[in-house]
């Protein structure tokens, strides 16, 4: 069967790709959001199935690795397969997609399916950057297996030579490296600045210093609906806004009420779209359905992580439609998702990057910008940025849009899942490992000498609780090897008992303990006698963990666990109906919805411990309590 994935002439920087993967070359491709990287991705994949080889393509998030699935689906029918924490389809597909996590697991598996596999793709490579999850990228491409090759794609970063290098340095095979640094649609910027809008940087730095009074500029608001009001006028819709916050999207989704941006026969079109969608995803009378449809009705869509999965795709098709002309959105709608428009906007240009607010990075702006300007569409996508000089200086929005993109730096920084499952492979030479690292090969001495450190201390905890005996791993161990990320806490509990006398609802509630973060001032909920105890037994084990991690200068620390959620779960297990469950809380839908699966992710990665049967099984009874309806992610994606 022939699969024609792309029938346009290549960019020359597409063909050179192709014409070095042709030629059997492991290649990374650094180009612009918006370039064509994905065509390079399908030709691997095209080639695959041609010669009856398998291949795994790797996305970051969740939400892309089903995004990608649903479009290769279209193209390549049952020879796809995804897996993720929260999904599992086709598995055996010569095709298959899943997240950077899952992939970094099966690679430090002793035994594994990865000799079926002669290509992976990286998506989004960049990643490795990534403070939290940056380490899952460099572990898996240090234990890469030499059979495989491999297809890199990532944003525009100045190092990639560098990057590359490494990874040769590692591998010792064939690696060629394809940089482009220009759009096939080129952007155009522009600014609100004082409640004016202006394409010059000159102009918006001489508008962030005119008017003072004393020593603070007199400002003049930026208004989001003359920002729209201007787009309208001028034809320069469809517009994606981005925005850092959910309640902020939606709030400026609102403030649009007053515009109809459909004519007629578009608003009829896509009243009826709305209504066929939101049937066919259970979402009829629901009430966030219902309050957004008034927007949608006049060409107004938010979208968000706070709202239900199904309501964010009917919200992605009708966007994909060319009907919903202003989406305000968070930046998760930028990551890999092919969903372009005419003109990006970004609502302010600082953001919160997890453990501080600071000004947008170059990279994450032009992850974001690069959605501006539709292939074979538009002559020129267009970036608009509302600068308010009280919060950005003219400084800062010059090295914002004209600097030098951020270097991709390593995170290299193991688990303890990952170093138990390095010793049970090499031992005490696990050390030996460290130096195939990308923080080794591009750090300095000092820091190279606190990596080891680092490594050594866990090594050390592992040994001081009895994860590790006599140079080897024990049951213990074996079951912490499995739990990646909340390894230390959770395998106390299960060498101490508690997860046997648990019982199917208080396992569920244990997992959404551990894996769920309050955000500020979230409502604390009243506890029965049982999870008080267990809340009391589980913070006395983190803090025994924190203060040997503290002692041997381990960061970051081990997780606490949050019982923020547990009345909601609890009714959720006991079968009551979505609607009610999110009356016991202050989160989201989609928050409470997406800390259900991953609830769910911890309870199956137990079913692949030493746990008994006994145990197991009320695993799985729990599992099927909570994975159900608006919870079971699968459902959704076989819809």
């Amino acid at each position: 069967m022939v699969y024609n994935t792309y029938t346009m002439r290549y960019d020359p920087f597409q063909q050179k790709a192709i014409d070095h993967i042709n030629d059997g070359h492991s290649v990374i491709v650094s180009a612009p959001t918006g370039a064509g990287k994905t065509v390079i991705a399908e030709h691997v994949i095209t080639d695959c199935l041609a010669k009856k080889k398998n291949v795994i393509y790797t996305a970051p998030i969740k939400a892309l690795s089903n995004q990608k699935f649903r479009d290769f689906k279209e193209i390549y029918g049952d020879k796809i397969g995804v897996i993720t924490g929260d999904v599992t389809i086709n598995p055996s597909a010569p095709v298959l997609i899943m997240t950077t996590e899952i992939f970094r697991n099966k690679v430090l598996e002793k035994e594994s399916d990865l000799e079926h596999y002669s290509w992976i793709i990286f998506d989004e490579i960049h990643y490795l950057d990534d403070y939290e999850r940056g380490t899952v990228w460099e572990e898996s491409l240090i234990f890469l297996p030499q059979h495989m090759k491999m297809l890199a794609l990532s944003a525009t970063i100045p190092n990639i030579q560098e990057f590359a290098d490494w990874i040769k340095s590692v591998h010792k095979k064939s690696f060629e490296v394809v940089i482009e640094k220009n759009r096939p649609v080129p952007l155009h910027f522009f600014y609100q600045c004082q409640g004016k809008i202006v394409d010059s940087f000159k102009e918006v730095k001489r508008l962030s210093h005119q008017d003072w009074y004393g020593r603070r500029l007199h400002l003049k608001p930026n208004r989001p609906d003359a920002l729209i009001g201007h787009l309208f006028k001028n034809d320069k819709l469809p517009c994606i806004y981005f925005s850092f916050g959910r309640k902020r999207c939606e709030y400026l989704a609102r403030e649009m009420a007053g515009f109809n941006l459909l004519d007629d026969w578009e608003g009829q079109k896509i009243k009826g779209l709305y209504g066929s969608l939101c049937e066919k995803f259970g979402l009829t009378g629901e009430k966030s359905a219902l309050f957004l449809a008034p927007l949608i009705e006049r060409g107004v869509a938010y979208h968000h992580a706070g709202m239900l999965p199904t309501l964010k795709e009917v919200v992605e098709r009708l966007f994909t439609s060319k009907l919903i002309k202003v989406i305000f959105t968070t930046e998760t709608f930028s990551l890999g998702i092919n969903m372009p428009a005419r003109t990006v906007v970004f609502d302010e240009l600082r953001k919160y990057y997890g453990r501080y607010f600071g000004t947008l990075k170059t990279r994450d702006f032009y992850q974001m910008a690069g959605r501006a300007g539709r292939r074979g569409i538009d002559m020129e996508g267009f970036v608009y940025s509302r600068v308010n000089p009280h919060r950005t200086s003219s400084q800062e929005l010059y090295e914002i849009i004209y600097g030098r993109p951020e270097e991709v730096r390593s995170r290299f920084n193991t688990s303890y899942a990952t170093t138990l499952n390095l010793y049970k492979r090499y031992g005490e030479k696990l050390y030996d490992i460290y130096p195939l690292s990308f923080h080794f090969y591009r750090e300095k001495e000092r820091f190279r000498e606190r990596a080891v450190k680092l490594l050594s201390s866990k090594v050390r905890i592992l040994k001081e609780l009895g994860y590790i005996k006599e140079n080897a791993v024990t049951e213990k161990g074996h079951f912490a090897s499995k739990v990646y990320g909340h390894e230390l806490s959770l395998s106390e509990l299960y060498e101490e008992g508690v997860l046997e006398h648990l019982s199917e609802i208080e396992l569920g509630i244990l997992c959404l303990a551990l894996v769920f973060e309050p955000r500020k001032g979230a409502m604390k909920p009243k506890l029965n006698k049982k999870i008080k105890s267990l809340h009391r037994e589980t913070e006395a084990i983190v803090k025994r963990i924190e203060g040997m991690e503290k002692r041997l200068g381990i960061i970051p620390l081990s997780k606490n666990y949050f019982y923020h959620l547990t009345p909601c779960l609890e009714a959720w297990m006991r079968k009551e109906r979505f609607d009610k469950v999110i009356s016991y809380t202050d989160a989201d839908e989609g928050e409470i919805i997406r800390y259900f699966r991953m609830a769910v992710q911890i309870l199956r990665e137990i079913l692949d411990t030493p746990a008994s049967l006994y145990l197991k099984d009320k695993v799985k009874k729990a599992i099927g309590l909570i994975n159900r309806d608006v919870i079971d992610a699968e459902k959704q994606l076989r819809g």
